[in-house]
């Protein structure tokens, strides 16, 4: 059982973590050439793998559980747990944004070009691709 899960979490974390970072990160650049179909499609892209990203959490807490021994316990898990919902919120305010950036852009008004929310989704996306880096690192490199 413990197999399966460890196969469910791995997976979810490459085709959801994965995907969602590269459209994150992809949105400043169509923000700026004020591409509203591939924005559209970036939004989303960030709803839908976002709430798949939640099968990370859900299949690595079933593995904590099944391993057992107070695994769940340990503070890198703890930690990366912790890291994983602060990850995720702000995936939330990165959706938001995008929604926001899709309105401006969408709008006839040609003064709002949506660079605040260019701005901050840059900066958003560029945090939880670092998180996601610490996460990996706590889950390859365990100090007990």
């Amino acid at each position: 059982m413990s197999s399966l899960l460890l196969w469910l979490h791995i997976g979810f974390a490459i085709f959801t973590i994965g995907p969602i970072t590269a459209a994150t990160m992809a949105a400043p650049r169509v923000i700026r050439n004020k591409n509203v179909p591939a924005l559209q499609n970036i939004e989303r892209m960030t709803r839908f793998y976002g709430l798949g990203s939640l099968g990370v959490f859900v299949f690595g807490l079933a593995l904590g559980a099944v391993l057992g021994d107070g695994m769940l316990g340990r503070w890198y898990i703890t930690a990366s747990m912790t890291l994983f919902i602060v990850a995720a919120v702000l995936l939330v305010i990165i959706d938001r944004d995008l929604r926001a950036a899709l309105r401006a852009l969408s709008s006839e008004s040609a003064e709002d070009d949506a660079k605040v929310q260019n701005g901050r989704i840059a900066a958003i996306s560029g945090l939880v691709s670092v998180i996601w880096l610490v996460i990996l690192a706590l889950m390859v490199f365990p100090t007990g």
